[in-house]
């Protein structure tokens, strides 16, 4: 994970202490992300990190832990290859 993405999943979670690190693999719900939480993150990351999660990304295991999603945008910011459809 890079610190532009840590910062911008930081603030959608309002149960993680500001001095703690951010888990990979605790569930991001635990942390105080919720649905409605979870449509303005993937907003902030597309803005923010020039990426856009395709529709396919939009599920519960995209968005289970810090991990999980940082993974989803890892994929999205790859360059498709000639013919390649995502």
């Amino acid at each position: 994970m890079n610190p532009a993405f840590e910062t911008v999943v930081r603030r959608h979670l309002t149960w993680l202490d500001a001095g703690e690190p951010l888990p990979t693999e605790r569930p991001l719900k635990d942390l105080g992300l919720d649905s409605m939480r979870a449509v303005d993150l993937v907003f902030d990351l597309e803005d923010e990190l020039g990426v856009v999660l395709p529709d396919e990304a939009m599920t519960a295991n995209t968005f289970a832990t810090a991990g999980s999603l940082w993974a989803a945008v890892t994929e999205a910011s790859e360059p498709l290859s000639a013919g390649t459809v995502r």
